[in-house]
């Protein structure tokens, strides 16, 4: 069996040797590696120097998931519509912030826009 050659560059030439955009992908890898290692998820890194109190990302995903929760009427968990209203449900039917919880049979839950006209501060 024949191994092949190995091709020694030589360090002046190593800059000829990458092209402008393989420079940029191995900065992008390199960046996403440092990303994914100390355990940063989309793009959090992003808000991490502000000094605001809430937290936008999180915000935005409970709010994109209650959506989609609505919209396709799927089944949830208790700990899933405690999460998405933001209290664990107390009745068989909870609201909450413009979102009713309705209790289908144990562990299973159903949520629905509120209606305008069962609003108890109607102007």
């Amino acid at each position: 069996m024949t191994t092949s050659p190995v091709k020694e560059t030589d360090p002046k030439n190593t800059s000829h040797d990458l092209k402008a955009e393989q420079a940029l992908g191995l900065v992008g890898l390199g960046l996403m590696q440092k990303i994914t290692s100390e355990g940063k998820s989309g793009l959090n890194w992003l808000f991490e120097e502000t000094e605001e109190k809430a937290d936008l990302v999180s915000l935005r995903q409970r709010l994109e998931l209650t959506s989609l929760a609505i919209e396709t009427g799927a089944p949830l968990s208790t700990a899933e519509v405690t999460h998405l209203l933001g209290v664990r449900p107390s009745s068989a039917k909870t609201e909450r912030g413009g979102l009713v919880a309705r209790r289908l049979t144990r562990n299973v839950w159903k949520l629905y826009k509120a209606e305008k006209d069962s609003n108890y501060w109607r102007n």
